[in-house]
């Protein structure tokens, strides 16, 4: 079976590996400072699911941290490219102007070929978009906006406080796409009141969207220290996929998924110091080798 990775379509367009650094823009989430609620969605740690990203400092500082540790880890050279990728929080959320600042500000670095933004889709104002269209045309590098969308079912956006229904997120989508910006959406699989039929049909629908949806996260569930989630499985513990369960589930999504559709991660880390379950998924190596083989076997 084949699916378009990332890493595939970014040597593909670019004609070189690249590489991501994430960042931090310093904005709160609406579901956190009591606009919509507080506490954050039920899986979301403190860090914003950005427990990787650099500190907050000037962006420039945070960009040249960034590259720096990517750069310890590659052979020594030049001419190394990367996606600066504000992570943590919701980072369309304040003003307009001093965030598009910011974007600038890492857009411009010659080094940074794509700027990917993740957000919420109840905080994209009419203006927000027009100004990172703006960006995009004038810098002459594509803009990424990565919505947190995490289910189709509104049982389980209800459940996990995400704070806005779909008719929100297909209203941001269709407005981001008529702009001209890609489109990413974070999808979680693993939520335990999920059947595996509602988790195909969360993927069903993304891969139904028309304009066609340019990238798509799949996420595993991780239950997190000092999350409500965590709380709840402290409390009571509910079942979490196993690498079989989660590969099984996996192959299927990717198979439903449009060609052109890049796919951006097929699981993602939990940061082992605050990881409840499940720990089978602190061991990368495993964890990627063992769905790489299942892929190649569908």
């Amino acid at each position: 079976m084949y699916y378009l990775s990332l890493s595939d379509y970014l040597k593909r367009i670019y004609g070189q590996k690249v590489y991501k650094i994430s960042l931090q823009s310093g904005c709160s989430c609406p579901n956190r400072d009591g606009t919509i609620s507080r506490g954050g969605c039920t899986f979301c740690s403190e860090g914003g699911s950005g427990d990787f990203a650099a500190p907050l400092l000037p962006i420039s500082e945070q960009i040249a941290i960034g590259i720096k540790r990517v750069e310890a880890k590659l052979p020594k050279g030049s001419g190394h490219r990367f996606i600066a990728y504000f992570q943590s929080y919701t980072n369309t959320y304040g003003d307009t102007h001093k965030l598009i600042g910011l974007f600038e500000e890492a857009i411009r670095d010659e080094r940074v070929i794509v700027l990917s933004i993740g957000t919420r889709p109840d905080c994209l104002s009419d203006e927000m978009i027009s100004e990172l269209k703006k960006l995009q045309e004038r810098y002459h590098k594509k803009i990424w906006v990565e919505l947190g969308l995490q289910s189709v079912h509104d049982y389980t956006a209800r459940r996990i406080n995400r704070g806005y229904l779909l008719p929100v997120f297909e209203d941001s989508y269709r407005r981001l796409k008529a702009a001209g910006l890609a489109v990413i959406v974070h999808v979680i699989v693993g939520f335990p009141w999920e059947s595996e039929n509602d988790i195909l049909a969360t993927v069903k629908y993304l891969s139904d969207l028309h304009p066609v949806l340019d990238g798509i996260k799949l996420q595993l569930l991780h239950i997190l220290k000092g999350t409500k989630l965590g709380d709840e499985y402290m409390r009571n513990p509910f079942h979490v996929l196993s690498l079989e369960e989660y590969c099984s589930i996996l192959i299927k999504c990717l198979k439903l998924l449009p060609e052109e559709t890049v796919v951006h991660r097929i699981t993602g880390d939990g940061p082992k110091k605050i990881l409840i379950a499940p720990l089978w998924s602190g061991d990368k190596k495993r964890v990627l080798n063992t769905i790489n083989k299942a892929v190649k076997e569908a």
